[in-house]
């Protein structure tokens, strides 16, 4: 059983960690911290694991954190994790897996983006597993970058063009619930701002631009002509990405479509939709729904995916790297369809 431990679990993201893991076959959590919470119990933070989770929120102890967990997922926000990783990593065996932006990005362009100092740079693996073959149970890197949810979107939904070099410019539009703002409220996140009303923001400059390129140019080296504009709506969660893509080359949706199927094969967490994606259907799921369509008057193609920012955008995707490079199914814990 692989022992687990969960740094910054009080958050919605840490809630999913717990959430997924207590079903896992062969994963149990064993550590849960949480600086404001410590000392109270996980399910009356979390009130929906009563009666699944009877840790107790403890504050950080990296010393009792390496020595007792296998695994350690960072739950935290960016600029925190650089504080803890280098301490859980040194003389030990731990694998982190880290869900902030702290080690997405090079050293220099993370400090350009966030507009703060690297404290303590290390290499670590960026992990989409579809399109990251490398994340599998030889990878000898113990530090996994988990990615950012607008990216994990936004990436899925361009990668086999890319991969197939046929990408001339891309326009990224995201729909995203709340919960992607996390859980203290703001104006944006202000029910009677954010009901009946979509609230576009960092309309050419989001930080998650900068891990779009990144991993757009590294399927089709020197491509850098990526826009992305995210927008809140009201729901809860889920994140709906529209990228519009320009081509090199004409295209049909049946030429789109069979690029889609041949890079996606053996890819379980992706499905293609009928029609077009739901968000409804990915709901509470690692699930990826893709959908496509050709525009028959020029060198257009517009591709859209459906993700649960909170699971496959964030705490399912982390178990499914946790799963791949510890040598586990692809799906533990992980293969159950969306609420609907």
């Amino acid at each position: 059983m692989i022992k687990v431990g969960i740094v910054g679990a009080s958050g919605y993201t840490g809630e999913e960690l717990l959430r997924l893991l207590s079903v896992h076959p062969s994963a149990e959590v064993v550590i849960a911290t949480a600086r404001a919470a410590a000392g109270k119990k996980v399910s009356s933070v979390h009130e929906n694991l009563k009666g699944i989770c009877d840790l107790t929120f403890e504050e950080p102890d990296y010393e009792k954190i390496k020595t007792e967990c296998d695994i350690v997922f960072m739950a935290v926000p960016h600029g925190t994790a650089m504080d803890a990783v280098p301490e859980i990593l040194k003389d030990s065996k731990c694998k982190v897996i880290d869900l902030s932006a702290d080690y997405r990005l090079k050293t220099d362009v993370f400090e350009e983006v966030y507009a703060m100092k690297h404290k303590a740079p290390i290499d670590a693996v960026y992990a989409i597993p579809e399109v990251h073959p490398e994340v599998n149970h030889d990878l000898k890197d113990r530090l996994i970058a988990n990615p950012g949810c607008f990216p994990t979107g936004a990436t899925l939904a361009a990668a086999p063009l890319a991969a197939a070099g046929l990408l001339k410019s891309v326009i990224f539009d995201s729909k995203t619930g709340v919960t992607g703002a996390g859980n203290t409220p703001s104006a944006t996140s202000h029910y009677p701002n954010l009901a009946e009303n979509i609230i576009p923001y960092k309309l050419t400059a989001h930080r998650h631009l900068a891990e779009m390129v990144q991993e757009v140019s590294r399927l089709q080296p020197g491509f850098e002509n990526v826009s992305f504009t995210p927008h809140v709506i009201p729901v809860a969660r889920g994140i709906l990405t529209t990228a519009h893509i320009e081509t090199t080359e004409k295209l049909t949706t049946a030429d789109v479509r069979k690029i889609y199927e041949d890079y996606y094969d053996g890819k379980p967490f992706v499905q293609f939709a009928e029609t077009v994606p739901s968000l409804a259907n990915v709901r509470g799921s690692n699930f990826c729904h893709i959908g496509m369509e050709a525009d028959a008057r020029n060198n257009r193609v517009v591709v859209l995916s459906a993700i649960d920012n909170l699971v496959k955008g964030a705490s399912g995707q982390a178990i499914q790297n946790m799963n791949l490079i510890c040598g586990l199914k692809e799906t533990d814990g992980l293969w159950f369809p969306g609420l609907i």
